[in-house]
């Protein structure tokens, strides 16, 4: 009698167990079901408080150590000269450095000579005051600089952080409002937010180049530089659940 009890019960709690589990996959299902997906964007634009500059040095000489010398001498003044200028040495860096030989014309099978040998120093200066910019420019091209090869003006990571934030507020602000619309048009009714999903985003660098004999070491007009504007976007998907 008791054996059978036992089997009774045991029975009775394997389909209390089925029953409920069936009930929370039905529940999950609908929850699933009843759901509005939408996406928004914002965009918000502030003014770059970065510049990158790229300088260069380029010497050119028959004998290749002079060539060395040369430009090592060059590049030396120019940086001195932006470091009288207010420029720290931990915001320049060397990114490039090269010699390539110049051969002479030649015609028929005869071999092309070396008639020089060209030095490039390449120097990328980072300003935290873009108002510098044309200043430096100048400062730089009468130092010795020859080459300026591009200008990225960019948002520091504390502004694009800050701008980034912003342009998500607004697109949570753009899905809010398509999905109320959508809701609305349905008869449905928005009771919470199921999920939301943050694509990464990038921040925008503006690019610019410059010829180096554009400027005059002697011109009384400084270099006029404008910075312009960037454009910070974000998107945003969202679930929302609905009654």
């Amino acid at each position: 009698m008791r054996r059978r009890l036992n089997f009774f019960v045991i029975a009775f709690m394997l389909v209390t167990m089925a029953v409920i589990g069936c009930a929370a996959a039905q529940t999950t299902d609908n929850e699933n079901l009843n759901v509005i997906h939408v996406s928004g964007s914002g965009s918000v634009t502030g003014t770059p408080d970065r510049v990158q500059l790229t300088f260069a040095v380029q010497t050119e000489n028959a004998n290749v150590k002079t060539a060395q010398s040369d430009n090592a001498v060059r590049m030396n003044a120019v940086i001195d000269a932006l470091v009288a200028a207010g420029i720290p040495k931990d915001q320049m860096k060397t990114t490039g450095y090269s010699i390539y030989p110049v051969y002479e014309d030649s015609t028929g099978l005869l071999t092309p000579k070396i008639k020089t040998y060209q030095v490039t120093n390449t120097l990328q200066v980072t300003l935290k005051d873009v108002n510098q910019t044309g200043t430096i420019i100048d400062t730089a091209v009468a130092a010795g600089v020859n080459s300026v090869s591009s200008i990225q003006f960019m948002l520091s990571d504390e502004q694009a952080q800050a701008l980034r934030s912003e342009a998500l507020k607004e697109a949570v602000t753009h899905a809010r409002a398509d999905a109320d619309v959508v809701a609305a048009a349905l008869g449905v009714t928005i009771t919470g937010t199921q999920s939301a999903d943050i694509p990464q985003g990038y921040v925008p660098v503006v690019y610019d180049t410059y010829r180096a004999e554009m400027a005059s070491a002697k011109s009384p007009v400084p270099t006029p530089i404008q910075p312009g504007d960037v454009t910070v976007t974000a998107q945003v998907s969202v679930t929302y659940t609905i009654r």
